[in-house]
């Protein structure tokens, strides 16, 4: 039987490469990724509003056609170089000139495997500075209530409720709630 040195000092697990891009276009695994993690999120109930994954087809269209709408942002987190990790700064349109001020965070989901690195972190905080250099002062979203983890990650940042949907959602024949947040960013 082996034995350990307990005077050998312990080594520390290897730190993941964390990354987060704005992604313009397509390279390499991109899209083989987005639609990998994508199907994850909608099992483990996190797919942005779809409740079954649909064929391969449907989600690779999905993002290639997010990339082709102007009023979209899309940034993605990198792990170790693979996209683990996604959301969306959606814009006003141009002829919204009322509400031009405020972007809404939407698509926002980490692989269920790549959590507890820091990714969904470090997208927030690229979606903050993003959003303040072009000028907006508040950023909105919504998020099922039942997405405990999610909604403790926005408020912890600095997203406040100000309103909740009873029926946002129908899984499974019952409703889901929903919450409506906003956060100032200047």
């Amino acid at each position: 039987m082996a034995q350990t040195d307990s005077s050998a000092p312990a080594r520390k697990p290897r730190r993941a490469n964390v990354q987060i891009d704005r992604l313009d276009e397509l390279a390499g695994t991109d899209l083989a990724d987005l639609c990998e993690i994508t199907a994850e999120a909608i099992i483990d109930g996190e797919g942005f509003l779809w409740i079954k994954v649909p064929p391969l087809r449907v989600l690779e269209n999905y993002w290639k056609g997010v990339l082709l709408v102007p009023e979209r942002s899309l940034y993605v987190g990198r792990l170790d170089g693979r996209i683990v990790g996604t959301a969306q700064l959606y814009h006003p349109s141009p002829n919204n000139e009322a509400g031009a001020f405020a972007v809404e965070l939407t698509t926002f989901f980490i692989a269920p495997w790549a959590r507890g690195h820091g990714v969904a972190r470090g997208i927030l905080k690229r979606l903050f500075r993003e959003a303040r250099q072009r000028g907006y002062k508040n950023i909105d979203l919504h998020v099922r209530a039942d997405r405990s983890a999610a909604i403790a990650l926005f408020e912890a940042h600095g997203f406040e409720c100000w309103g909740e949907k009873p029926r946002y959602a129908r899984l499974k024949g019952r409703y889901i709630g929903g919450r409506y947040y906003t956060k100032q960013l200047g």
